[in-house]
């Protein structure tokens, strides 16, 4: 009796042990983490995604895995160190190289996105349920990159355009700020490396962006035409003045406030086409302003006067 109250008190001893090691090992691998903005493609096609989780995109990543994306935040390689091009191959940046991540390599152009603009100051959400120290390395896929082609290390610049260490966790989430680089549009993926220093993991995840294209008119200089309106301007309002050169006002003003970021006047007269600027005086042509109407009328009177006084004149010879 005794022998099988000891192995039963073994048994269950063991069990016990059994039990507390596959929490210890649970633990962990909920104790990770993935942007959750810009959405990365794990969060999205995971049954946290919402309404992404359903688009076109997820339901075939999910096919391709043959299993959904539970453990989103488990996107992780050990014993990287810093080696990501040697260890990750091309065209499985996305799932790290881990079989049960693949479906996330798939090269498509219709990946739940996030909409972003050019240089403009970015704030990520990577989230996570226990702390961790490391560093996070955010890379922008190079202008050109074609999305209907398998992610490779050559679509990445070779430095990241943010580097953050040990940001803080806060309300389950780290927040990384960065300004985003100011020459790309359409579709573009965020590439995200977090390099943990207390353990030996490394997170890999995808977060696909998009863009706005470029508007005509709006990228280099401004159009040789826009400038019209304000000479336009500027050479009427100064036209009853003259400039102590003896120039009409115009002329210096439009030197002046046409010059040199550097507040220096620029030559004058001068036009954007760099004619001499002698529009202002000779375009006045408003109503009531000549001189055609009071110079008629006065010598029409002085004609008249002159015509009378000459016949008179000749009735006086007369008699």
């Amino acid at each position: 009796m005794s022998r099988m109250t000891a192995h039963v008190r073994v048994t269950g001893a063991a069990a016990a042990a059994s039990a507390l090691l596959s929490l210890g090992a649970a633990g962990p691998a909920q104790a990770h983490g993935a942007p959750t903005d810009p959405v990365s493609r794990v969060y999205a096609c995971s049954p946290d995604g919402g309404g992404a989780a359903r688009s076109a995109a997820c339901r075939a990543a999910v096919a391709a895995n043959g299993t959904p994306f539970t453990m989103w935040d488990n996107l992780r390689v050990a014993g990287v160190n810093g080696r990501d091009r040697q260890v990750i191959a091309d065209g499985k940046l996305c799932s790290g190289g881990l079989p049960a991540y693949k479906g996330l390599d798939l090269a498509r152009t219709d990946w739940p996105s996030t909409r972003l603009a050019p240089g403009a100051r970015l704030t990520m959400r990577y989230a996570s349920t226990i702390p961790h120290a490391g560093t996070f390395k955010l890379y922008l896929t190079k202008p050109g990159y074609d999305p209907s082609r398998p992610l490779r290390w050559s679509d990445l610049p070779s430095q990241p355009f943010a580097q953050v260490t040990d940001p803080a966790l806060t309300d389950g989430s780290y927040r990384i700020t960065a300004t985003l680089p100011s020459d790309r549009t359409g579709r573009q993926v965020l590439y995200t490396i977090w390099q943990n220093s207390s353990t030996p993991d490394t997170y890999y995840s995808c977060s696909d962006v998009v863009f706005p294209k470029a508007e005509a008119g709006r990228a280099g200089t401004a159009s040789p035409s826009a400038p019209a309106p304000a000479a336009a301007a500027t050479g009427k309002a100064s036209r009853p003045a003259a400039g102590a050169s003896g120039r009409p006002a115009s002329a210096e003003t439009t030197g002046t406030a046409t010059g040199t970021a550097t507040g220096e006047p620029t030559a004058a007269p001068r036009t954007e086409g760099g004619a001499a600027d002698s529009t202002p005086v000779a375009s006045t042509t408003d109503a009531g302003s000549g001189p055609s109407a009071p110079l008629l009328a006065g010598g029409a009177a002085a004609v008249l006067v002159l015509t009378g006084g000459a016949a008179l004149a000749v009735r006086l010879r007369r008699r």
